[in-house]
């Protein structure tokens, strides 16, 4: 890398650490210094960008490349941006792509959302000496920046894309910080089936798998999205090994989320539009306002309590649906009325849950237990007797196979409303954070961007 180079994207890191910062995000002062310190331009040589509308297909693409002269201002805006970076096509090859306009295909690949990162990393609290585990960690980026802070040989990543474990593999050795990629499948764990201090899971899954618990060492934490049917109503589960061997669990309703595990399917209202507008529905009375964005306890129990519900964020008033059910519930107008459609009263489900909330003490956090032999794993809110309660549904693991095309758009960030029709692939892949999202999930720019 030239000197000018390497000079305007050490400015560019600066920047994007100082805007963390301002934010209120990055408050860690070791996580500052690695962020600073770790070019994340060798992991992300290059990145796709949308130049079709949304909605159209086949998809219009454009490939950065990162070493072109042409491309290098659009692509060092895009890499310290702190949005997603989209990295891969229909889990294609990565040692050999073309710059230029690419039609078709759908992302299967893309690193973390930048907040999400330092958030995962502030959670876990890596420290030097201590061993780290990724699953799914797509090129490497939080895997980069854990092995920055607890030294050579410590950190580890499991990656089921073979073609994506290689390219994150080539890039790390780049930086030389010791990290390391294996093919494989995330669900399982390290494949050599050993302990590890902090573990991060960049996918999101709706029980905990018992490999992942089984490696935790004592004393160690593990960080992973709970995804749910609704892409919008995402959990993000703490586990913590006690000192004495004993697990502790904690879940708690977010704004953001990892893509979910290959094979999971999330709701999808998106085709239901057109005939919501056109015909919203009977009005009714209602005591229930449209509960706050920022009631994730809330959403995160009517996920499981009135299951088969999805929001649609862009609607102009909150819309809720139940896709298999032919039912939606659109709020307003005015105070005090909703309007409801089909044989399910939609609204009347989130009424039954806002009640029982309110009685259970309004709790934002919710105890999970996990049986060491792999048994139902159930939640509470607590132990009194108006407590809320549920147990999570099982793993089912697919057989490997091609990423699902992503024919639906589905919420991003609840914080900014924004919305991607290049997330919420019904197959979901493994990702380096892909948040919803989840990435929580993926905060891309909706606008798509113009053809050169």
């Amino acid at each position: 890398m030239s000197v000018d180079l390497s000079a305007t994207t050490s400015a560019r890191r600066a920047a994007m650490v100082e805007r963390l910062g301002a934010e209120g995000v990055l408050t860690d002062s070791r996580l500052r210094g690695v962020l600073l310190s770790v070019p994340r331009e060798v992991l992300l040589p290059h990145a796709y960008v949308r130049v079709s509308d949304p909605g159209v297909e086949p998809i219009g693409w454009r490939l950065l490349d990162g070493a072109h002269p042409d491309d290098r201002e659009e692509w060092l805006d895009l890499v310290h941006s702190g949005e997603s970076v989209l990295l891969q096509r229909d889990g294609e090859r990565l040692d050999a792509l073309a710059r230029g306009p690419v039609t078709g295909g759908h992302m299967t690949s893309m690193s973390t959302y930048g907040r999400a990162t330092v958030e995962a990393l502030q959670t876990l609290r890596p420290a030097p000496g201590q061993r780290y585990l990724e699953l799914g960690p797509g090129p490497g980026v939080s895997l980069a920046l854990a092995a920055a802070v607890t030294g050579p040989r410590l950190a580890f990543g499991v990656e089921r894309d073979g073609h994506m474990a290689a390219f994150a593999q080539r890039n790390l050795d780049r930086l030389g910080l010791g990290a390391t990629v294996v093919e494989g499948d995330a669900l399982d764990g390290h494949p050599a089936g050993e302990v590890f201090d902090r573990i991060h899971s960049g996918i999101g899954v709706p029980c905990v798998p018992p490999a992942w618990v089984g490696q935790l060492a004592p004393g160690g934490r593990l960080l992973t999205t709970l995804t749910t049917r609704s892409p919008g109503w995402p959990g993000q589960l703490l586990v913590t090994r006690t000192g004495a061997g004993g697990v502790e669990a904690v879940l708690r309703g977010r704004p953001r989320g990892y893509r979910p595990m290959l094979g999971y399917r999330w709701l999808d209202a998106v085709t239901m539009r057109p005939r919501i507008k056109a015909e919203p529905g009977v009005p009714r009375p209602t005591r229930l306002a449209p509960p706050p964005d920022d009631a994730y306890g809330f959403w995160l129990a009517a996920a499981y309590l009135a299951p088969g519900l999805v929001r649609d964020f862009r609607a102009g008033t909150m819309t809720i649906a139940a896709p298999g059910e032919d039912s939606w519930a659109v709020a307003g107008p005015g105070e005090g009325t909703v309007r409801v459609h089909g044989h399910r009263d939609v609204w009347a489900g989130l009424e039954d849950v806002h009640a029982r909330w309110v009685l259970a003490g309004r709790p934002d956090t919710y105890r999970v237990t996990l049986p060491e032999d792999g048994g139902p794993q159930h939640v509470a809110s607590g132990p009194g007797p108006h407590a809320l309660e549920w147990t999570l549904p099982p793993l089912t693991p697919v057989p490997r196979r091609s990423a699902s095309p992503c024919p639906t758009e589905h919420r991003t960030n609840l914080t900014v409303r924004q919305l991607s029709p290049l997330f919420g692939c019904p197959g979901g892949v493994s990702a380096d954070g892909a948040y919803i999202n989840t990435g929580l999930v993926v905060p891309h720019r909706e606008r798509p961007r113009r053809a050169p």
